[in-house]
């Protein structure tokens, strides 16, 4: 760990370590004293702490449960705080958990780098929407340093990756994450660098408004992750960065709450549902949709949450006749799978286990639990 990752003498936390580690306790103040509001990540790992039994259980309701206000970490980024009494109760008793930030609330957007070596994918997805002729030889574009430093390029610009005006912080697997500050009000999307949808460049992910990073000096299984250089604040997203989000699809549609686009069975059941009900097909797009949009972002996205409350609403949709009880898993594992890739019987698990309560529910058209 840099000397240098420390607060200064006017925040009210204490310096943070120079010799090791930071103490999670005492990162997590750190944190929340730059205005960044953390939450708990399980011990050695960079998933957030797990949910209490309640909810866990299936058709959950995160915008109603209390556990927030009763001072539990349920749900992740959503329950980042910036409040000291809670950070001490969190990590005073429970020193091996990791803090996550919440990057929507803390102001900020992270450019995530994948240094993990792999032939490239075809030549439109290396920078999406840009053009690269056929007689440009790609094969040497094997990580997210590669195509980000394309990129810059073809603008005339430095790589962010090489931004010391700001605070980066290398990962345990190579790769690096580059903290800007949003220069306004307009809440920037994450994506999966992966993503055939929404994505900035290949294997470079951006963390944002609904998702969240890890912490500089936060030490998991995996190693530490480590500040470089001296700055420890992040600077304002510089302005040709923030044009290329744009161009990227990185904000949302002015004025438009749009389902993002589901697999094809999927789109298959939404055509059965709408032969009964218009309503109900509205219903089976938004939850699809919501499942969909997960794999703009690999963590942080609720996805367990998300699947879990759509099997929820589908099982009760079934159980009103407005669709088959077949297509509706279809439709649900399709669009997990394209969220999730690799993680089939997990989702399988979770959409059974909902269906089947909500199928105790029968949901008409016009209404939704």
């Amino acid at each position: 760990m840099p000397a240098d990752l420390r607060v200064s003498s006017s925040d009210s936390t204490s310096a943070v370590a120079s010799a090791v580690s930071p103490s999670p306790l005492t990162l997590a103040r750190w944190c929340a004293s730059h205005g960044w509001p953390v939450h708990p990540l399980a011990p050695g790992r960079k998933t957030p702490a797990a949910n209490c039994p309640a909810c866990r259980e299936p058709g959950h309701d995160r915008k109603a449960c209390s556990c927030r206000t009763a001072g539990r970490w349920c749900h992740g980024f959503h329950a980042a705080t910036l409040d000291s009494t809670r950070i001490q109760e969190w990590w005073g008793t429970r020193p091996q958990m990791g803090v996550g930030v919440a990057c929507g609330p803390a102001n900020l957007v992270v450019i995530d780098i994948d240094a993990h070596p792999a032939p490239p994918p075809a030549r439109n997805r290396l920078l999406p929407g840009i053009d690269i002729a056929e007689d440009i030889d790609v094969s040497a574009m094997t990580t997210g340093f590669h195509t980000l430093a394309v990129l810059a390029a073809l603008r005339g610009q430095p790589s962010p990756a090489d931004d010391t005006t700001t605070l980066r912080v290398r990962t345990p697997s190579g790769g690096l994450h580059i903290w800007y500050r949003r220069p306004d009000s307009r809440n920037w999307q994450c994506s999966s660098g992966s993503s055939t949808t929404r994505a900035l460049a290949w294997q470079v992910d951006v963390r944002a408004d609904g998702g969240y990073i890890i912490a500089p000096g936060t030490t998991t299984d995996a190693g530490t992750y480590t500040p470089l250089g001296t700055v420890r604040t992040p600077a304002p997203l510089p302005a040709w960065l923030a044009q290329e989000l744009q161009r990227t699809h990185h904000l949302p549609a002015a004025h438009v709450s749009a389902p993002r686009p589901v697999p094809s069975r999927a789109r298959q059941a939404v055509l059965a549902a709408r032969g009964t009900s218009n309503p109900a097909a509205a219903v089976l797009t938004t939850v699809l949709a919501e499942i969909a949009d997960c794999a703009h972002a690999a963590e942080g996205t609720g996805f367990t949450e998300k699947l879990n409350r759509a099997a929820y609403t589908i099982g009760g949709l079934v159980a009103a006749g407005h669709l088959t009880s077949q297509d509706a898993e279809n439709a649900l594992m399709e669009t997990a799978r394209g969220a999730r890739p690799g993680q089939e019987s997990r989702a399988q698990a979770i959409i059974r286990s909902g269906m089947t309560a909500g199928a105790r529910r029968p949901l008409h058209p016009g209404s939704r639990p």
